[in-house]
C-alpha cells in the first residue's frame, strides 16, 4: 500500500500481538473487508493491508464526524478514494454500511487490544 502506514504509529512487536489476538475473533470479518473492496486474500500479510485500512477508516470517520478536526485535502481525497473503494459493485447504502461498520469495529478493536497488551 502506498502512501501513509497507519500502523507506523504503533509498535511494531505490540502491533502485530494485537493483530494476532484480534484475527482469533475477527477473521471472518478481514475477510470479508478484503472480499469487499476486491483484496486478494492469497497475498502474503494481507491481514496487515486489510488492519492498515481499518485504522485509516477510523481516522476518516474521525474527520467526518469531528467538528474540532479539520481535514487536510489530502485526508479528504484519501477518505474518498476509501469510501469509492467500498462502494464500487455493491447494489445498496446498506451493503457499503456494513463494510464501513466492520472495517471501524476492526480498527477500534486492534485498539482496544493494543492498549491492554503490555
Amino acid at each position: 500500500m502506498q502512501g501513509s502506514n497507519a500502523l507506523d504509529n504503533y509498535d511494531a512487536k505490540k502491533a502485530h500481538k494485537s493483530l494476532k489476538m484480534l484475527l482469533n475473533d475477527k477473521s471472518n470479518e478481514f475477510r470479508e473487508i478484503a472480499n469487499g473492496i476486491g483484496y486478494p486474500t492469497t497475498n502474503k500479510d494481507w491481514e496487515l493491508i486489510i488492519l492498515n485500512f481499518c485504522l485509516d477508516f477510523s481516522d476518516c470517520f474521525k474527520a467526518w464526524s469531528s467538528k474540532d478536526i479539520d481535514a487536510d485535502h489530502m485526508q479528504v481525497h484519501k477518505c474518498n478514494t476509501m469510501m469509492r473503494q467500498i462502494g464500487i459493485g455493491k447494489s445498496n447504502m446498506t451493503e457499503v454500511t456494513h463494510l464501513e461498520n466492520i472495517a471501524y469495529r476492526i480498527a477500534e478493536d486492534f485498539k482496544a487490544i493494543y492498549k491492554r497488551i503490555e
